[in-house]
């Protein structure tokens, strides 16, 4: 009679806390920026811009990936690989304007807008084109539509934070505009959750996000600005035109935006029945986890500070 053996009971690691995720996902964060921003502060152009472009472009890449696996989930059509390529041009078009590669004038921010807009109109035509010959695709607007939302969402706006870091009218400075938004964004994110955990009763948008609630929206705002006050305390004149008054307004803004950015990101997820937009980082979630609040923030502080801050 053969020996049966019992095979060894598996083990699976404990469920992170939500605390020790918000804690690797701002570490993550804060590592991931960390280096970048090292690099942009080197005082070597060619490195700065080097590593600049290299990061917006994996962002792009990864970001735009997890993005249209979201909406395979979905069972979705999209035009996946002409999506990504698309999103890389857009990236690389971009930088390559602001620093005076392409034939435009770097002085006025909306000549990288022009090139935008020119790149979009070719994008969706050829789109349109790539339909034609599909062979077996018959929801040619559902494949364009979500193919362009995705282009929108990831890297279009990422370029804000180009547009901040190479602003023509505050050479040398944008880079500390960076790394304002980041900071008064992310901090928005760690009031959220401190304020949330410790007295949060009343919830936001539970088919959204269960765990956020208007306490920790409040923590959220106040941290942020705060935040955004000292740090424009501690820049002085390296931030071009920023006032306490101008400090106070953009900390409202931009934390109200970080929640906002997030709970879209939340939508996405819950609506393909996923928990984290990727794998990228263990335990923590992908790249649009990352990023979402960011995503959502970059433009609103380039309009401030193109139509506010140096109008």
């Amino acid at each position: 009679m053969a020996e049966t053996t019992t095979p060894p009971p598996t083990t699976t690691a404990p469920a992170l806390s939500k605390g020790q995720v918000f804690v690797r996902r701002l570490t993550s964060t804060a590592i991931l920026w960390s280096i970048v921003l090292t690099a942009m502060f080197s005082g070597n152009e060619l490195i700065s811009n080097g590593v600049f472009l290299a990061l917006m472009l994996l962002l792009t890449w990864v970001g735009l990936t997890e993005f249209y696996d979201l909406v395979a989930k979905r069972d979705l059509v999209c035009f996946k690989p002409w999506g990504i390529l698309g999103g890389v041009l857009l990236i690389a078009g971009t930088f390559f304007a602001l620093t005076g590669v392409l034939p435009v004038n770097r002085e006025l921010p909306g000549k990288a807008n022009d090139f935008e807009s020119s790149f979009l109109i070719l994008f969706v035509l050829g789109l349109c084109v790539r339909q034609f010959v599909a062979k077996s695709n018959t929801a040619g607007i559902l494949a364009i539509s979500t193919t362009l939302f995705g282009l929108m969402y990831v890297p279009w706006l990422l370029n804000f934070i180009q547009k901040i870091q190479f602003f023509p009218f505050v050479t040398g400075k944008g880079t500390f505009y960076v790394l304002y938004f980041i900071v008064v964004t992310k901090f928005s994110d760690v009031g959220a959750y401190c304020v949330g955990s410790l007295i949060g009763r009343h919830k936001m948008i539970p088919r959204i996000s269960p765990g956020k609630t208007w306490e920790g929206f409040g923590g959220a705002i106040v941290v942020s600005t705060g935040a955004s006050v000292v740090f424009a305390h501690l820049a002085g004149e390296r931030l071009y035109g920023m006032t306490l008054t101008h400090a106070v307004i953009l900390g409202v803004v931009l934390s109200v935006g970080a929640v906002i950015g997030d709970l879209i990101e939340s939508l996405f997820k819950r609506e393909a029945g996923l928990k984290d937009s990727g794998t990228l980082f263990p335990g923590i979630g992908g790249i649009l986890d990352l990023l979402d609040s960011l995503l959502f923030n970059a433009p609103l502080m380039y309009l401030y500070l193109r139509h506010v801050l140096t109008r």
